[in-house]
């Protein structure tokens, strides 16, 4: 079954951009994932920075407070244009949820663990070191989602 136009098939369409359509159709999921993957990174760095540096919140609570955040909206970008896993049923939806907030929770305490060695007790810059466990996990997140939570 052929799937259902979206948003980015549609802008590929455009002028110049349609050029980039057979990438983009062959290594679809992955882009997808970089371009929503980028977005929530950029959300999580925000709203740490937000929460730690502005309201002068720890940097532990300013980072669960960021997750809850950047996961939500992970969560709702993946299953929608990532990975495309709708669920039929509130029981599967809530299954797909509990699948994701766990594996996520898997990747807060790495997290967690890595800002509060280089943070707390090295006192390395916030923002440095934010950015640094950010990247292990998103590509954590990335074979978690793909693996065991979306898998088709």
């Amino acid at each position: 079954m052929k799937r259902k136009q979206d948003i980015f098939d549609k802008l590929l369409t455009l002028p110049v951009l349609h050029y980039f359509q057979p990438i983009y159709e062959k290594h679809r999921e992955v882009i997808l994932y970089l371009f929503f993957g980028g977005l929530t990174f950029l959300l999580s760095i925000f709203t740490f920075a937000l929460f730690h540096i502005t309201l002068n919140i720890n940097e532990l609570i300013a980072n669960i407070l960021s997750w809850i955040i950047a996961v939500l909206f992970a969560f709702f970008t993946n299953r929608i244009w990532v990975f495309e896993a709708p669920t039929k049923t509130y029981k599967e939806f809530i299954s797909q949820l509990s699948t994701f907030l766990g594996g996520r929770v898997v990747t807060l305490i790495i997290e967690e663990g890595l800002l509060f060695v280089f943070i707390t007790l090295l006192h390395l810059n916030s923002m440095v070191i934010k950015i640094f466990a950010q990247v292990i996990v998103i590509v954590l997140n990335y074979i978690i989602s793909k693996c065991i939570i979306f898998k088709k």
